[in-house]
């Protein structure tokens, strides 16, 4: 049986996903990403997936597959490593990858896009998450999934899907691109601190702002489309004009470039480095609050 993804949506629902779960294309990751900018406030992703999981599925940690050179947090790693990881994980060319998590912070968006970024275009998100699936009365288990033979995995860099500190700042300076934030409206405008200690608070200058929660619904599947276009007018968002997507560290701006695929939009982009690096005093980048 060939897992037919729904060509029209980067999302599956977790009926979809228990009735090709068997396909021989179909590879399931577990991208649960707990943070812990204080001893003891978490355990970690890798130890939540190995309490509970969906069968078969694999862990994917953000932390591990990146740039572990960058002093920044789980940025894109070079085409080589995540080919290599990928592969380690039994992933490759063909196959269908759905992608989820355990938490809030929809990390298995972060993941859908580095695919996306990586050339793989085959891959979608598991709506609603594991809650979603244990509502669905989806099976679950703690065991580690069975080895996969190796298969190549393919690189082609979208090199349009990733952006940094330097284009960030020029698409402000000339609005060539609309620069959305999806941290809170609180951490936007100042008068909350940064999680991460030492960053400035405020926003950049000229950025749009809308929470990423604000697409989700209390279930947490995300909106029906015509809701969450409503959410991103409501913000100032042109959803036909370019967009880059930022957030704290990378992880939550991949939530909003979801979003706008589901809602037509496939080229908005993520800017890697997000508050950590445009925060950073070090930076010299201009800092907004209101």
């Amino acid at each position: 049986m060939v897992a037919r993804l729904a060509p029209e949506s980067p999302l599956v629902s977790a009926e979809w996903l228990k009735s090709h779960l068997s396909a021989p294309d179909v590879r399931v990751l577990d991208a649960t990403y707990m943070t812990t900018f204080r001893p003891g406030e978490a355990q970690t992703g890798g130890e939540t997936y190995a309490a509970h999981h969906i069968p078969g599925a694999r862990f994917f940690d953000i932390d591990d597959i990146a740039d572990t050179t960058n002093p920044l947090p789980h940025m894109l790693p070079s085409p080589e490593k995540f080919a290599s990881r990928a592969r380690r994980l039994g992933l490759g060319d063909g196959h269908r990858i759905i992608c989820y998590d355990q938490n809030n912070y929809m990390a298995s968006a972060r993941v859908w896009w580095m695919f996306r970024t990586m050339g793989h275009d085959d891959v979608a998100v598991l709506d609603g998450g594991f809650e979603a699936w244990k509502a669905a009365g989806g099976d679950i288990e703690d065991l580690p999934p069975t080895p996969h033979s190796d298969r190549h995995f393919t690189v082609r860099m979208r090199s349009d899907l990733v952006r940094n500190l330097e284009q960030v700042g020029k698409a402000l300076e000339t609005g060539s691109a609309q620069v959305l934030d999806a941290r809170s409206a609180a951490r936007f405008t100042g008068a909350a601190e940064e999680p991460r200690p030492g960053l400035r608070r405020g926003h950049m200058a000229g950025a749009l702002n809308l929470p990423y929660t604000r697409l989700l619904a209390p279930d947490g599947r995300f909106l029906p489309v015509d809701e969450m276009r409503s959410q991103f007018a409501s913000s100032g968002v042109d959803l036909t004009r370019p967009i880059v997507n930022t957030c704290g560290s990378g992880v939550t701006a991949a939530v909003l470039a979801l979003a706008e695929a589901i809602c037509g939009c496939e080229t908005a982009s993520v800017y890697d480095g997000s508050w950590c690096e445009w925060g950073d005093p070090a930076s010299g980048a201009p800092v907004a609050s209101l």
